[in-house]
């Protein structure tokens, strides 16, 4: 199933190029197949329509054109993207048991994965910020939290997450890669790729400690600065009630949070202490594609306005049905 199905050679330099590589997915027992393929087609299906639902909601209701909302959009579309980036291709080798990617097309998916994750990252540091100015400075709340600094937040997330991307995946086409090219997960991951290769790997590594410390560890340095403020705020609440209402608001977001950061440790840890190809897949799977299903359940269920929005959309479309 993993042979390697050709390869040639790159006349401008002494490297050896590749045409495609294989994803080894989740499991090679043949008889599991179909229940994986039937549940990751019911994740992916539940993940597009609570995050259209979602989009749908915050735009067309006029109570939730506010920049916690708006964020929220943001990330619901985000999440859309990044299921849509992994899923799809691994139904399709499902169901053809074919299980190689062309390079540009493992190359393309791996920026992809990367910009969506690490605009994920700033997404949920935007919205960090936007419930320590509701809390901290609820009097200049709207002076501060505008449309013009909604919008160059969102703007910057992405200037982070596309120099992110230009740094870590494009450096991958300075690699040459030898004869094993099996990548034990179910779609191409960056640091998966850079150990198949045979051409010194030490500037990819550098690139990613550096990019994981500045690039990635300024969202984490902002949700930690926007909750230790938070935190410090409430406590300063006489009034147990008030301290309630105050946690309440941001409840959701935390919970988000927790579930996006929570799981990549989890992946880092399972990677680290486990050689199990089994393991390390499901692993990943918790990490890049449950957040993007339960995050519109969250806010639905932990989110009073969000909540009342949404059975109003759905009571109305079971009338007009």
């Amino acid at each position: 199933m993993y042979t390697i199905r050709f390869t040639y050679k790159m006349e401008s330099k002494n490297q050896t190029g590749v045409s495609e590589f294989f994803l080894m997915g989740i499991t090679d027992d043949l008889t599991l197949q179909p229940l994986i393929f039937s549940l990751f087609t019911s994740m992916y299906l539940i993940t597009i329509l609570a995050n259209v639902l979602i989009i749908l909601t915050v735009s067309s209701d006029s109570h939730l054109q506010t920049p916690m909302y708006i964020f929220l959009s943001n990330l619901s579309f985000n999440d859309i993207c990044l299921s849509t980036t992994i899923i799809p291709k691994m139904l399709v080798n499902i169901q053809t048991q074919d299980q190689s990617i062309t390079y540009t097309g493992c190359l393309t998916q791996i920026c992809f994965i990367l910009l969506f994750c690490s605009l994920e990252s700033c997404l949920l540091s935007a919205m960090s910020y936007d419930r320590y100015v509701a809390i901290c400075h609820p009097l200049t709340y709207t002076t501060i939290m505008n449309p013009q600094t909604c919008g160059l937040l969102i703007l910057l997330s992405l200037i982070i997450s596309l120099v992110n991307t230009g740094l870590l995946g494009l450096m991958v086409l300075r690699l040459s890669f030898c004869t094993d090219l099996d990548i034990p997960l179910f779609f191409c991951e960056l640091a998966q790729v850079i150990k198949l290769a045979c051409s010194d790997t030490l500037i990819n590594y550098v690139l990613i400690y550096l990019a994981t410390i500045i690039l990635n560890g300024i969202p984490v340095s902002g949700i930690i600065f926007s909750y230790t403020q938070i935190v410090s705020s409430v406590l300063r609440i006489s009034s147990m009630k008030g301290r309630y209402k105050a946690f309440s608001t941001c409840g959701a977001h935390l919970a988000v949070v927790s579930l996006f950061y929570g799981t990549a440790l989890g992946v880092y840890i399972s990677s680290s202490f486990t050689s199990s190809v089994t393991n390390t897949a499901l692993a990943y799977v918790m990490c890049t594609l449950v957040p993007q299903m339960l995050n519109p359940f969250i806010y639905s269920l932990r989110n009073k306005d969000i909540n009342v929005a949404l059975r109003k959309h759905i009571s109305t479309a079971m009338c007009l049905l």
